[in-house]
């Protein structure tokens, strides 16, 4: 008999088993999945992994009819041919089980990782309940005491608030997507529309947004100018007024000073405190992440995942900006001081005499804010090197002392007018110096001067210009917004924003709202407008974290879910048809407007460019029935070009990268164009490699067998 340990995945059972383990731990496989045998303190302990979710939410018969809420958990195996994989690792949990007579969870301390243990060892281990470790990094101490202080039962507030948010997830998603596709359906036409509990206020959130640029209308306004010179320094002023809705009053104020003398009218300097940052909570790693190493939200939140299993930073999906002294200060700082381009920061740190960060408003029962452990990776590359060293900059910052700024205001006398200019330069660094290249401050100092002093007028300089609408929403910013109007979690926003993305509801790096996007919206909220509600989809957070703290129970708050949908799908079905003729006709109006071209093969439909597992491709808008598909670049931005390929007929786009021109390509690989009677390979001139043909989106090119040691490439005449 044994203790059975379940682990959320092979690699945290890896380094579980090797922290606890009082010799080396004995690795085994059975059906392709390894596992690991151990002794702790002379007890037998079996560690086995998980991968993720091994038991999805599913109908207990499917219907494909709406309302539908008899549902129940399945194995992922039985709902998706994807997750196949999936049921050897079930399997194995399954057959270890039956020999242990101790069960202990130490899956991810969240709603999802006490899901997923929850699961195992109910529905595999036939167990009621398991002992629970709870950790925030994958490091040996931290391992060690989670064992030797686990609890003996699993975190029932988190485990119910997780089955309630899958049950909640599935039925909104399900019952409503199946309303509009059948909407759809009605009026004849096959597409499979979706939406959800906060997906669809997230959409609306872009969508407003989009109106609200839509109907702006600009202003002008104007702006004054002062130029000229201070004891022989250049200066620039603004008017103090800053704006004027009339041009003739900037006429006159010009008018008037002609000839006029100007002198300094008062000197302002304030010394300003610019207090450290705190560590990263998940949101602001990721909107810190997006604005100094433009990485996406979730392509940052994957980096710090792949970095928390490594061993190398705490767990990333927190809402915690505190670091409590229990992580080890010293001790973390230590060991960051043995890589060379943090040592020169963490010497300074330590040498301190008090040791303590600026700890942030938010807390976290279950994690604190994102730190490094102090573990050095030995090779990190691409978004995972990026974003660990913001994270370690970040918390080495937390540790800083303020920066210190002087600002100073100038202001101008010129015929009775005032003008106004402000410097502010750094005195002393503080965190600045840790912060290093993802501080963005700007250095201004201005002359030395005092008042009464001359100041020699070379021009006054009228402004035009018209207001400007609200920007659009950027990846980072629509995260914040969805933080601060508790939509979804910190683990799901970025998922959501992709997944409007993928459903082609929203488009660009500035977040623009797409003809189906905005109509999918139009239509909701003209006839079932609680589907877009965002203050619905905020109750049902809220009573999902007071399922957590056991204030509220999980029947209650399904019972009270079934009931809304229930009435909001009553009404949109008495209005099923006039929904889908509306949702058609979007439909009909993007593929026009979006269309890169007539499909050559089938003459009727229209090439569309779509986003897939891969990434994005060109296909023919009367899929099924035709399946003319092209591939295209991944990168660059594209746009539709009313002209034809010369030599295959196949519509031809514009390809714009950053800092290029735009280019004319043929989507078609197969065409005549790119096709070359050069010979297939040649010597690099660059190196000892070999230049082989390569086919990009432009055709064919040369290009170094040694790649990406040798990026020598050459044009193919």
């Amino acid at each position: 008999m044994y203790e059975l340990i379940i682990t959320e995945k092979p690699s945290a059972a890896m380094k579980i088993a090797y922290a606890l383990s009082d010799s080396k731990p004995v690795r085994k496989t059975s059906g392709g999945v390894a596992y690991f045998d151990i002794s702790h303190n002379k007890k037998d302990i079996v560690i086995v992994p998980a991968v993720g979710h091994l038991f999805g939410v599913a109908e207990k018969k499917e219907t494909f009819a709406y309302p539908s809420f008899d549902i129940e958990w399945k194995p992922t195996s039985e709902i998706s041919k994807t997750a196949s994989y999936s049921k050897k690792y079930a399997n194995l949990i399954q057959k270890l089980s039956k020999d242990a007579d101790s069960f202990t969870i130490a899956c991810d301390y969240d709603i999802e990782g006490e899901v997923i243990g929850l699961n195992c060892v109910r529905f595999l281990c036939k167990q009621k309940n398991a002992n629970r470790m709870k950790f925030s990094t994958l490091t040996k101490p931290d391992l060690l005491n989670s064992y030797d202080s686990k609890t003996n039962t699993i975190n029932w507030g988190q485990a119910n608030a997780g089955e309630t948010r899958h049950f909640l997830d599935w039925l909104y998603g399900i019952n409503l997507s199946r309303a509009l596709t059948k909407a759809i359906s009605k009026n004849g036409e096959k597409k499979t529309l979706s939406t959800g509990r906060v997906q669809g206020p997230a959409l609306k959130l872009i969508v407003d947004r989009e109106k609200e640029i839509s109907a702006f209308k600009p202003t002008p306004y104007w702006q004054l100018k002062l130029k000229g010179k201070i004891n022989s320094s250049d200066i620039e002023a603004m008017h103090e007024s800053e704006t004027f809705d009339k041009e003739k009053k900037v006429d006159a104020i010009i008018k008037k000073s002609n000839g006029k003398d100007a002198s300094v009218f008062s000197v302002e300097k304030n010394e300003k405190n610019h207090i450290p940052p705190y560590a990263f909570d998940l949101t602001t790693l990721q909107t810190e992440a997006y604005r100094c190493i433009r990485v996406g939200p979730k392509a940052a939140l994957a980096a710090a995942q792949n970095l928390y299993l490594s061993g190398a930073i705490s767990y990333p999906r927190t809402s915690s900006q505190k670091l409590p002294p229990t992580i080890g200060y010293k001790r973390i700082l230590n060991g960051l001081s043995k890589d060379k381009g943090f040592s020169k920061i963490c010497k300074k740190i330590l040498s301190k005499d008090r040791i303590y960060p600026r700890q942030g408003p938010k807390d976290d029962p279950a994690h604190p804010a994102i730190f490094p452990t102090g573990t050095i990776p030995k090779t990190l590359k691409g978004n995972e090197k990026k974003v660990f060293d913001l994270i370690v900059k970040r918390f080495l910052s937390a540790f800083g002392d303020s920066a210190k700024r002087l600002e100073t205001t100038i202001k101008i006398d010129l015929a009775d007018e005032k003008y106004v200019t402000k410097g502010t330069y750094t005195l002393e660094k503080g965190w600045y110096e840790f912060y290093g290249k993802y501080l963005k401050v700007e250095e201004k100092k201005l002359p030395d001067v005092k008042e009464k002093d001359k100041v020699l007028v070379e021009e006054l300089e009228k402004i035009e210009k018209e207001t400007e609408p609200p920007r659009r929403y950027s990846p980072a910013s629509i995260l914040k917004e969805l933080e601060k109007r508790n939509l979804g979690t910190k683990s799901t926003r970025a998922q959501i924003v992709d997944t409007l993305f993928q459903r082609e509801f929203i488009k660009g790096t500035r977040l623009e709202a797409t003809i189906i996007g905005i109509r999918i919206i139009d239509t909701l909220s003209k006839y079932s407008p609680k589907i877009v509600d965002e203050e619905l989809t905020r109750q049902i957070e809220d009573d999902m974290q007071e399922i957590r703290e056991e204030k509220k129970t999980k029947d209650d708050v399904l019972a009270k879910a079934k009931n809304i949908l229930t009435d909001v799908l009553k009404v949109f079905k008495s209005k099923e048809k006039e929904i889908g003729k509306e949702l058609v006709e979007a439909q009909k109006e993007t593929i026009e407007e979006e269309s890169l071209g007539d499909c050559p093969n089938c003459k009727e439909g229209k090439l569309i460019m779509k986003r897939g597992k891969f990434g994005r491709f060109v296909a023919c808008s009367n899929y099924p029935d035709c399946k003319t598909t092209f591939n295209i670049s991944n990168s660059g931005f594209i746009e539709a070009y009313t002209k034809n390929c010369e030599y295959c007929k196949v519509p031809t786009v514009l390809i714009k990268f950053k800092g290029r021109k735009k280019q004319e390509v043929c989507i078609n690989p197969a065409c005549p164009s790119k096709k070359s009677d050069v010979a297939e390979e040649k010597p690099c001139p660059k190196c000892d490699g070999t230049l082989k043909i390569r086919t990009s989106v432009y055709g064919k090119f040369f290009g170094c067998s040694n790649y990406p040691k040798c990026k020598y490439t050459e044009k193919v005449s």
